[in-house]
């Protein structure tokens, strides 16, 4: 199938902002992002080449977490902002010179619409797509460093129990992923296993690549900000009462977590 781009800019009128923000205005420690939260198409690209059951597989979006980060959202007040547009539109956590910036092939699946586009097309999924979702993270982080508030960078993610090209299971329920700084997501790991009835995979069953990613490395790493990055098992918040019981999951571990790091922090300051 052949797919063109048919309009001057890759956005038309109905189609929607790249950035999703949730509880904007509230000021918190915690910030929370979601890379992976949609499955939108700009309709100039004629749902690069395929069909609903594909944009709906976790090769287009993470399944189930949007709705978990909403959740977690409203239970710790704390702002959100999300992607709208799917991965295979842009990767927005790749840098920019990634060669998987535009998938021509995800887990078996082929991508018409990402095959041989133009150095133009390319450009503009980056400037209507990736930028403004990374500028708008990067404007609030600006603004909380001058308000002088201590950030807690969270970044929201789910992925798939196996993959196609690689079949084995996933046996962990959540995965918590660092780059080097891993001062948070320690107090967050703990937090995660005093229940004892899930399993959590540290760097499982993903790693944070500091060369090659862009949200955790630029904006957490890159600024010496506290974070943790989450990967929940995709099967687990399929519908919403699993949605629900990991978003309390989440909120209460990230609760435990902040108050254990800022006493720890405040002790090293008071000695």
């Amino acid at each position: 199938m052949e797919v063109t781009v048919i309009s001057e800019t890759l956005l038309g009128r109905d189609d929607p902002h790249p950035v999703g923000i949730r509880n904007g205005e509230l000021v918190s420690e915690f910030i929370i992002t979601c890379e992976h939260a949609g499955n939108a198409v700009p309709k100039s690209l004629n749902g690069l080449g395929l069909g609903s059951a594909e944009l709906n597989r976790h090769i287009a979006v993470d399944i189930g977490i949007l709705a978990v980060s909403e959740r977690v959202s409203d239970l710790i007040r704390a702002p959100l902002v999300y992607q709208r547009y799917s991965r295979l539109v842009a990767e927005c956590n790749r840098v920019l010179t990634d060669t998987e910036l535009f998938a021509v092939v995800s887990d078996g699946t082929v991508i018409p619409g990402n095959e041989d586009i133009s150095e133009v097309d390319g450009r503009r999924r980056i400037e209507e797509i990736i930028m403004p979702y990374q500028n708008e993270i990067t404007c609030r982080l600006d603004e909380q460093q001058m308000s002088d508030h201590q950030t807690l960078f969270v970044s929201m993610h789910s992925f798939t129990p196996s993959l196609r090209s690689r079949p084995s299971e996933r046996p962990w329920h959540v995965g918590l992923c660092i780059g080097v700084d891993d001062r948070f997501t320690n107090h967050v790991a703990a937090a995660l296993r005093v229940d004892g009835d899930i399993v959590v995979g540290f760097n499982e069953p993903y790693t944070v690549d500091m060369a090659r990613e862009y949200t955790i490395p630029v904006h957490a790493e890159g600024r010496s900000l506290p974070y943790v990055q989450f990967e929940i098992r995709q099967d687990l918040i399929a519908d919403e009462s699993g949605q629900k019981e990991w978003a309390i999951r989440v909120a209460n571990a990230m609760d435990c977590a902040r108050a254990t790091f800022l006493s720890q922090m405040s002790q090293r300051a008071s000695t």
